[in-house]
């Protein structure tokens, strides 16, 4: 069995972590809703210049948007991780393509990302912070590209171990 993890541990890690991350938010969301919002709305009083009617409903929205795209994304990712581990992909392959797919779970660190730095900076500042999309393109990336090797093997038999 240890070699069916062999090559994938990388990435199954990557995806349990950001399995982890999701249920965290969502265990501490039924524990303490009210510092969650108590954070924005103390951000939002100490820079009200940055923010409109809108932004307390939004702002929780975004730590929602992370919680659900974790557990959800993490979900689906393990699934494809275990069928790279389950295939006949060469190993270098394997390694790839489920670190790749790992990577999947930097997108809801965005969201919280956004969470945490919209009450200071405001939400169209949130957005286009470097930290948020550093974290949105790498974890995209890495699932397109992830999922494109697992498709190029799946329908080609391209990478097969011979």
């Amino acid at each position: 069995m240890n070699d069916y993890f062999r090559y994938t541990r990388i990435g199954l890690a990557l995806v349990l972590i950001s399995l982890l991350f999701g249920i965290g938010l969502g265990i501490g969301f039924g524990v303490a809703e009210d510092s969650f919002k108590d954070y924005i709305t103390e951000g939002i009083a100490a820079h009200q210049n940055l923010h409109d009617a809108n932004s307390p409903s939004k702002i929780w929205r975004y730590g929602q948007r992370a919680h659900f795209h974790a557990t959800g994304i993490a979900a689906f990712s393990i699934g494809l991780v275990v069928l790279i581990m389950l295939s006949n992909m060469k190993a270098a392959f394997k390694k790839t393509a489920s670190t790749l797919i790992g990577l999947s779970g930097l997108y809801p660190q965005a969201w919280f990302a956004m969470f945490l730095l919209a009450p200071s900076i405001g939400r169209d500042a949130a957005h286009h912070h470097w930290l948020t999309q550093m974290l949105i393109y790498t974890g995209n990336g890495g699932l397109l590209l992830g999922i494109a090797i697992l498709a190029a093997h799946l329908g080609t038999n391209a990478f097969t171990e011979k």
